[in-house]
C-alpha cells in the first residue's frame, strides 16, 4: 500500500505528469520502495496491527500540494501457476520459464540475468507443461481491512515507516552521510546453493549482510522482515550489537487457502515493550539475510521494515530518557 498525490488537471495539461508518490521514510532511492506496507503472499500470516496509541498519520493537509489530492494505490503482483512445468520456478521469475529478451519498460535484459521482477511483468506468461489443457478463467478478490480514526496530536502518536534493503551497495567506508541519494538498493538477489563439502562457509552467499546509517533517533515499536521461499529469517542489529528485531518467515503445511504447502505465508513479527529498544540517528545498522544454502533461488528479497515514534507517550516519558538529533535530553 502507498500513497500518492493528484493533480487536478485541465486537457491542456493531459501530457504533463499529474502525480508525485508520497514514498516511506527509508533510505533507498527515490521510488525504488515507495509503498508504507509492502509484502506478498505473506501478508496473509502476518500482524500489522500498529499498538495504541501510535498510528500512521495519512490526509495531512498541509502535506499535500496546492492543487493535489492525496490517494491510496494497491499494487498487485499475482501469478498464475496453474499447469506450469515449475511452479517454484515461476514464483521466482526465472528468465527462462517466461522466454523474454526484454523487461517491463522494453528495457533488454543482461546476458547474466538469471530472473526475477523484470521477467514476469504484465500479461508475461511462464512456461506451461505440455499435458496441460488449460482451466476456465476464473475471476481472484483481494479482501482488506484499514482501521483508522481522525487524527489528534493528544491522543495519536505518529510513526515513520523505513524500509531497508539488504542488496542497498552503499559503502558506509567512503566517509559518506548515507543520504538517499547515495544508496543503490538492488531489490533482489541470487542465492547460490552451497555446502561444506563443494564451498568453504565464508563463501556461501545464502547469508548477505549490509550495513546502514539510521537516518533519524526514536523507538522501534513495530518490525518486520519480506523474504521469499527458501527463507531461514532476518535480523536488525545496532551499533553496539544489540538485537533491534528478528523476524522469520513461517510456512504452510497443507492445501487450504493461507497455509500453502512450502509457500511462504506470514513472518514473524516484532512488538517491542514501548521504549525499550532506541535507535539513535547516525547510528550503524547491521541487517542481515538468511536463506537455505541447500538450494538455488533466483530473485530473492531482503527487506526489513520498521516503524519507528520519535516520542513516546506522557505515562513513560518520566521511564526512558531520550537524547534527541539535537543531542539534548528530555
Amino acid at each position: 500500500m502507498q500513497k500518492i498525490q493528484i493533480q487536478t488537471f485541465h486537457s491542456t495539461q493531459i501530457n504533463e505528469p499529474n502525480f508525485l508518490i508520497v514514498s516511506n521514510n527509508g533510505v533507498c532511492q527515490k521510488h525504488v520502495f515507495p509503498q508504507f506496507y509492502g509484502t506478498g503472499a505473506d501478508s496473509i500470516r502476518t500482524s500489522s496491527f500498529l499498538p495504541n496509541p501510535y498510528g500512521i498519520e495519512v490526509g495531512n493537509e498541509v502535506e499535500v500540494p496546492l492543487g493535489y489530492e492525496e490517494k491510496w494505490v494497491l499494487n498487485i503482483h499475482a501469478i498464475d501457476t496453474r499447469g506450469v512445468e515449475d511452479r517454484l520456478g515461476c514464483i521466482e521469475c526465472q528468465r527462462h520459464l517466461y522466454n523474454v529478451t526484454k523487461d517491463g519498460l522494453g528495457m533488454a535484459l543482461e546476458v547474466d540475468y538469471k530472473g526475477g521482477l523484470r521477467c514476469c511483468y504484465d500479461k508475461t506468461k511462464c512456461k506451461l507443461r505440455e499435458s496441460y489443457e488449460g482451466e476456465e478463467e476464473r475471476s481472484l478478490y483481494v479482501r482488506y481491512t484499514v482501521k483508522w480514526m481522525d487524527w489528534d496530536d493528544d491522543l495519536v502518536i505518529p510513526l515513520k515507516v523505513y524500509i531497508f534493503d539488504v542488496t542497498d551497495t552503499w559503502n558506509p567506508l567512503t566517509g559518506s552521510t548515507g543520504a538517499p541519494e547515495e544508496h543503490n538498493c538492488l531489490v533482489e538477489y541470487n542465492v547460490e546453493a552451497c555446502s561444506p563439502t563443494n564451498k568453504p562457509d565464508n563463501e556461501c552467499k545464502a547469508t548477505k549482510m549490509v550495513r546502514l546509517i539510521s537516518p533519524s533517533s526514536g523507538y522501534l515499536i513495530y518490525g518486520m522482515a519480506h523474504l521469499h521461499i527458501g527463507a531461514i529469517g532476518s535480523m536488525l542489529y545496532g551499533e553496539d550489537g544489540r538485537l533491534l528485531c528478528s523476524s522469520s518467515p513461517i510456512y504452510g503445511h497443507g492445501s487450504e487457502v493461507g497455509n500453502e504447502d512450502g509457500y511462504v505465508v506470514g513472518m514473524s513479527t516484532c512488538y517491542p515493550q514501548p521504549g525499550s529498544v532506541k535507535m539513535n540517528r547516525g547510528e550503524m545498522l547491521s541487517l542481515i539475510s538468511k536463506y537455505e544454502p541447500g538450494q538455488n533461488h533466483v530473485g530473492v528479497m531482503g527487506l526489513f521494515h520498521i516503524m519507528v515514534a520519535q516520542r513516546l507517550p506522557n505515562s513513560l516519558l518520566h521511564m526512558v530518557p531520550f537524547k534527541h538529533d539535537d543531542d539534548t535530553t528530555l
